[in-house]
This record gives structure tokens, sequence and C-alpha cells, in this order.
């Protein structure tokens, strides 16, 4: 545990005027395979404590493990789409350390010999390019699961005992780790978030992974350090840990730009050290002092043959990539008629991935652009939780706009039928049945109002008749009130014209 002297916390944009932000990133995926990584226990999330497990992922003496294809495929596909170099011949490791939800007391892993390696990509943030280059991406195992209880946290402080869930043990993981990031350093959060967002839609693009950072099945460490403005000697770094969302990676950095820049200000050392990162408030919080690659004593795991993919099948599944992100982005924005704002925005919103699954269910690109970067923003914003983890999928904001262009619903009554749906009340369709949102049509009932809103206001109704016609939009109004907002407006107001032409 960490012994270093709090110290206040400087903001971000003074921090900035004295220091620079330099970072890596460690992302953790989890494969989607359909059995672990060495062994053939099933790997389906929220199963019963312990149910799937085998002496293999127990680590039990005598059982011997076997590398799942699938996950060595997964690995190559990544790191090709990574623009990494894809080893002719690489073996796995032991990684030694004691944790207790590491069965093993090791983890198998990959050190010296990764199964990719010299990659890149590029990320985009307020218009500009950012190259983040990928020094490894390896294949590993999982850990298992510690769940303390009785604490007001879920951290082992302040727990009356802990349990641990080894299921996700051995599951097939890939571990992307970046060189240092260096980038202008009011645009290092954003970068920090673009560069995992861009990760996960490549992963769900890949078909390897659901990349659902909620389960864990994408996780982010973010490393940051300060140097003085102006030099180039890197500073002492901190390594916060497992972070589960994009709007998190941004705010772990925030935070420890800030952090860093007390304890140096204050003349004291920053201690190299793994963080917790709060989602509640969005600090951070001293794990355990960092080990480095000689506390873990690597050596080559013996009971595992080298993996050695030939050329010829690199190749092949070379040609299973999906488009490159960059290429996509131009091919869409030209379909779509997005401006170059538009498609910032957009982009910058993370919600690119989501407008194009809206567009795929039928909805029209503007439509499908006005909910995820307006309404459904907001609420994100609001409640603290990533656009792509709000309780609405792509075809339910699809069937909603449908819902619009039928004439069945306007934009108010819409709102209505997002709030059902994000409540969990059903599909668009069922709120509305069950709210009595729909649009009323019918000429009879909206004539009947049309005549009483006429009779209330004989004022506005003789200045339609002298040709006013921008005074109907008072009989609109009037209307829409006492139909609770659900008449039909332009329907309304072709009935009050009719009514007094």
């Amino acid at each position: 545990m960490s012994t270093q002297t709090k110290t206040p916390l400087v903001p971000f944009d003074e921090a900035l005027t004295r220091y620079e932000p330099v970072m890596g990133l460690e992302v953790h995926v989890e494969l989607g395979t359909n059995t672990k990584m060495f062994c053939g226990c099933a790997t389906e999330f929220g199963a019963e404590p312990n149910t799937q497990v085998c002496p293999v992922c127990l680590g039990l003496p005598g059982a011997l493990p076997v590398v799942n294809a699938t996950a060595v495929e997964s690995a190559i596909r990544i790191g090709l789409a990574l623009n990494c170099e894809i080893a002719e011949w690489c073996r796995f490791a032991r990684k030694n350390y004691f944790y207790p939800d590491q069965p093993k007391n090791f983890q198998t892993s990959q050190y010296d010999e990764p199964i990719a390696f010299d990659g890149y990509t590029d990320v985009e943030v307020d218009g500009e390019v950012y190259r983040i280059e990928i020094e490894r991406a390896h294949m590993e195992e999982d850990t298992g699961k510690s769940l303390h209880v009785g604490g007001a946290t879920g951290r082992i402080h302040g727990a009356d005992h802990s349990l641990l869930d080894y299921n996700r043990a051995g599951i097939p993981l890939i571990e992307i780790v970046t060189r240092t990031i260096e980038v202008p350093g009011d645009k290092a959060p954003l970068v920090a978030r673009a560069y995992v967002n861009q990760l996960r839609d490549l992963m769900v693009a890949l078909g390897v992974s659901d990349a659902r950072m909620d389960q864990g099945s994408l996780r982010a460490d973010v490393n940051l350090s300060l140097r003085p403005a102006g030099t180039t000697a890197l500073g002492t770094r901190s390594e916060t840990k497992n972070v589960n969302s994009f709007r998190s990676v941004e705010r772990a950095v925030r935070y420890e730009v800030g952090r860093h820049a007390g304890i140096l200000d204050a003349g004291q050392k920053v201690v190299q050290e793994t963080r917790h990162f709060h989602e509640s408030d969005g600090t951070t919080s001293p794990g355990r002092e960092k080990s480095d690659a000689e506390d873990y004593r690597y050596f080559p795991e013996p009971d595992l043959a080298p993996v050695a993919p030939s050329r010829e099948w690199v190749e092949e599944l070379r040609g299973t990539l999906p488009e490159p992100p960059s290429e996509r982005r131009k091919r869409l924005q030209a379909e779509w008629d997005f401006s170059d704002l538009d498609m910032r925005d957009t982009i910058g919103a993370g919600a690119l991935e989501l407008v194009a699954a809206t567009v795929a269910a039928g909805a029209a690109p503007q439509a499908a652009r006005k909910w995820w970067l307006g309404e459904l923003a907001r609420r994100s914003n609001d409640t603290g939780v990533d656009l792509a983890d709000l309780p609405i999928t792509p075809e339910q904001v699809a069937g909603i706009q449908a819902l619009i262009d039928a004439g069945r619903l306007n934009d108010k009554l819409a709102r209505d039928v997002f709030d059902g749906v994000l409540a969990g009340e059903g599909t668009p369709e069922e709120v509305v049945a069950s709210r009595g949102l729909e649009l009323v049509s019918d000429d009879g009932a909206l004539g009947e109002a049309v005549d009483q809103a006429i009779a209330a206001n004989p004022d506005v109704a003789d200045k339609i008749r002298d040709g006013k016609v921008q005074a109907a939009g008072a009989l609109i109004g009037a209307v829409m009130k006492q139909m609770r907002g659900q008449a039909d407006a332009g329907r309304v107001r072709e009935l009050i014209l009719e009514r007094l032409s």
C-alpha cells in the first residue's frame, strides 16, 4: 500500500501550464470464444459461481493445458487490424505472482515473444488525427473474481469477508499495449477515450468479442506520468487499473494529471503504484506498489508448445478483416451526407457505431444522429453512463423513429417513449400502448377540439379569417394542450384553416 502524503489536487488546466502528461494504455479484451484459453470449460457470463471450472483452470496438480485455436486466430486478426507484425514463432510464459483470484499462483501469458507487435492505429479527436503506436498485443488468460462482502465500497478494505468465483479464471484475453503516447496536454483525456472507444468498435467489427465494458469484457489500464513542460525525461508513472467505461478513462486521466501535479508541486516524489478508479466521484486511490517485469520471474511455459502461424494462414486471416476504421468513416460520411462537423461530433460523442446500427435498422441517418447526440446524449450525461451502455438498443431507437415516420408519434411523445424504454417497460410499441401515447389523427376528435379552441379564442379566429394565417399557431397550441400533446399538429392546422377560410 502506498504511503504517499496526501497533497492538494491541482486543477487540470492549471497543471498543464507547468507539466506535460505522458500516457500509456493497456487494454484487456476478453475473447468471445465458447471455451476457455487452455481448457474446455464454458465462458458464459453470469453463470452460477464456480460452475464453469475444471482441474486445468483451477491449476490442480497434473492437469495439462491445451491452447484454444480460435483464440489464437482471434489474436492474429486483432494484430492485423492494428497493423501489427505477426510473429512467425512465439511462446507462452508463466507470470508468477500470488493473488487469491489466480488459482495457479501464476498467469499463463506471453512475455518477450508476443504474437503481434509493432503496430499502430489512428484516432480522430476534434478533427485532428493522432497516431497511437502499438507495442504489442499478446495472448493470456483472465483471472478469477474476488467478491468483497460487508463493506460499503465493494473493496477489500472494510469488508467482512471475501468470496472467490473462478468462472472467469482462464477465459482468453488479448492485452493490447501502446507505446508512449505524447499528444498536446489538453487533448490527452480525449485521445485516451477515443482510442479505447475505437478499440471497442474494432473488436465488435472483428466479431472477436462483445467488448462490453459494463461486464468487464473490455477494460483499460491507464498509465500516466508528468514531466516539467519543455523537458523530455519521463516521470514516475501510476497505473489506474480496470477502468470500465469511456467516460471513466477520460476522467481517470484528468484526475491523475491533477494528483501528480499536486505531488510534484509539493516537492514530493510520485510513487510507482497501481490505483483504483472510483466511478462515484472520478477519483483514484492507492492499490499496491507496482511490480516490474523482473519481479514476476517470467519463464517459458513448459507445458505448451510454441505457436507458429504459417504465413499462408496469416494472409488468409488478413482477408477476413473488416474495412479499416478511417476508410469506413469516410464512406459512411458520404453515404449519410454528413458535413465534416456532423461527422466530427458523432465520432467525438462515441456514437458512430450506434448511429450506424440505427441506420442499419431502418432510420434515416440525420434522425439517428439527432436522437443519439441529442436526447440520449443528454440522458448519458445526466446519469454518468456511456451512450453505448444506456439500456436502449439501436433497433429500439429506429423503432421509435419509425413510429414518428408513420405519423403515430411526434417528437414530444417520442421522448416519453424513450422514458419508457429506458425504464425497462418494453419495446417502443409496448410503451406506446401501455402509456397511451399514440397521436390522435381522427378527424372527429380533432374537429371537436378545433371547434372548442375557435370558440374560446374568437379574436384569434378573426385574425385568421382576415388572412393572418400565422395566428393559427395559437389555436394549434390550444388544441395540443387540450389533447395533452397527442394531436397531429399538421392535421390540426389543416382543420383550422378549413373552418376559418
